[in-house]
């Protein structure tokens, strides 16, 4: 008996939340290791078509990097980086796209669809989604990879087009977008999932946009676990980046979030995706488990 009135407690804490948010857009930047435990993966799964049937609209955009190098090692090609990004020739970018696209794409649109989801996936050259330019290393990547360095079909966010997003999710299905663009001559792009993810938030007029991580959250102290920061201001984020105590790859998570909170989106998170769940614990519980971006 005692366990079903605590149940019935998890509810009500909810029900507030689900008022608030049904009919709201939220952008789910999904990676690291929910993608590859078994047992994550379908917890996201089913957190995110929970979140379809209480109203809310998901979106989720996808990158694949341990993927692709597993599928450039299989066919023979090393992975080169450069200042944290993978060196995209012509034929590494027709191997990104063809993992992206054609494989992890499909098998999450699969999954969702299996336990009772409707999903379709989309790649940024759907619908002019992602329209994309080639990235120009900043003065600091180039001193961080010792001088200039061409990076070949590596992009960023030119412009984008929500329109095929939003008929998607009014008419009931979750869409699944994987980080890939296409530049105005037509050349395709790989580009940072989570820069993606922000930029779309931006453009559907999200209401949250959710980074899925492998890291509790963002802390004052990174060697101290006690310093989880439940919510940051979006100024001190950026200067937390320029003091160089959010480095590696939290750096265009966090610069993800700053630039959708300054074109409008209202909250962004920082979770962690190890956590079963952990989408519902941030967003239906009174406490919540990451760190939340304000502005």
């Amino acid at each position: 008996m005692q366990s079903s009135v605590e149940k019935a407690g998890i509810l009500v804490e909810a029900l507030p939340y689900i008022r608030t948010f049904a009919g709201k857009t939220f952008v789910i930047k999904y990676g690291g290791h929910a993608m590859e435990d078994p047992e994550l993966k379908r917890a996201v799964v089913l957190d995110v078509i929970l979140l379809k049937y209480v109203g809310v609209h998901p979106v989720i955009v996808h990158g694949g990097g341990p993927e692709i190098t597993a599928m450039l090692e299989r066919l023979g090609k090393k992975s080169e980086f450069v200042a944290g990004m993978r060196v995209t020739d012509a034929e590494t970018m027709e191997i990104v796209q063809m993992v992206l696209v054609g494989k992890v794409n499909q098998e999450l649109v699969a999954l969702i669809n299996r336990y009772g989801g409707r999903a379709v996936g989309l790649s940024g050259i759907d619908g002019n989604l992602i329209v994309a330019r080639k990235h120009q290393m900043t003065p600091e990547e180039a001193a961080a990879a010792g001088g200039s360095k061409d990076l070949g079909y590596v992009g960023e966010v030119e412009a984008i087009n929500p329109a095929v997003v939003h008929l998607l999710s009014q008419a009931g299905y979750i869409p699944v977008v994987s980080s890939v663009g296409a530049g105005l001559a037509g050349e395709t792009y790989n580009i940072n999932a989570d820069l993606v993810a922000g930029e779309l938030a931006a453009a559907l007029g999200a209401e949250k946009l959710i980074m899925l991580t492998d890291v509790e959250g963002i802390f004052e102290d990174p060697n101290d676990p006690d310093s989880l920061i439940s919510a940051l201001q979006m100024e001190r984020a950026s200067r937390m980046i320029e003091e160089h105590r959010i480095q590696g790859g939290m750096i265009p998570k966090v610069q993800a979030c700053v630039r959708a909170l300054a074109r409008g989106v209202s909250r962004a998170h920082i979770i962690d995706g190890r956590k079963l769940h952990s989408l519902l614990l941030e967003i239906f519980t009174d406490r919540g488990i990451g760190t939340m971006v304000i502005g």
